[in-house]
């Protein structure tokens, strides 16, 4: 099971590797640059994360652990370097990731299926999400708040995810419309978790939360939607134990 959903995240990244080079004939040899750097980084990243979570359960709870730490840094980060302004919206923030947070770590103690699944619907929706989004994105849906994100885009990284559903719906094991439903939700608190980050770094006037990871930006640019989703993940699974 674990070779062939590995052998599935590999077929979708030679796709998106060709949707990449596609779209990079029509942008300028910079832009080309920085979106092969970024593919490139991706990539590693989504290999680093799928292996902490096929490997060892410890190991993902150890990875879940630095992100949220660092993550915590990157806002106190931006907040102390507007000079400590917007004093309320920061602790808002700050209140709001911690529960998610603390959500997203209990999500690492579940079963790996559980893990496993979030995290392949949701590397599908986002990297689906910015291909179809550069490819035949026009109708802009949060101008302001994250200029890239479309309805063209979103609408490719939904269909793409509720394809791969069903393709691994016996990871979970749980019916179709289980399965549906936990789609559903990864979708929607990607989406939230990845405004919400943006929405932040708008109010404190910054493009990224840092530059630790090479063409993506900060920990949180990389791994806010999996921060939200996971809490989300949680709750579902809480909720299906009870019940």
């Amino acid at each position: 099971m674990i070779r062939t959903l590995y052998m599935i995240i590999l077929a979708y990244f030679l796709t998106g590797g060709i949707a990449f080079y596609v779209i990079g004939k029509k942008k300028t040899r910079e832009e080309a640059r920085h979106n092969r750097i970024k593919f490139f980084a991706y990539f590693v990243i989504i290999n680093g994360v799928f292996l902490s979570i096929v490997i060892q359960p410890v190991v993902f709870r150890i990875l879940a652990g630095i992100i949220v730490v660092t993550g915590f840094y990157e806002l106190v980060t931006l907040f102390r370097n507007s000079g400590y302004l917007k004093k309320r919206f920061f602790l808002l923030s700050l209140c709001s990731y911690c529960l998610l947070s603390a959500g997203f770590i209990c999500f690492s103690n579940l079963e790996r299926n559980w893990i496993l699944f979030t995290f392949i619907i949701l590397s599908v929706f986002d990297s689906f999400s910015q291909i179809a989004g550069q490819l035949f994105g026009r109708h802009k849906i949060a101008s302001k708040t994250s200029p890239n994100k479309t309805l063209e885009g979103l609408v490719g990284g939904i269909v793409m995810s509720l394809v791969t559903s069903f393709l691994i719906r016996d990871l979970v094991g749980f019916g179709i419309r289980t399965v549906l439903l936990l789609t559903a939700g990864v979708i929607v608190w990607a989406f939230l978790g990845d405004l919400a980050a943006s929405f932040y770094k708008r109010r404190y006037n910054v493009k990224d939360f840092s530059r630790l990871i090479p063409g993506h930006g900060g920990i949180l640019d990389r791994f806010d939607s999996l921060i939200a989703c996971g809490a989300w993940m949680f709750f579902v699974a809480c909720l299906i134990n009870v019940t």
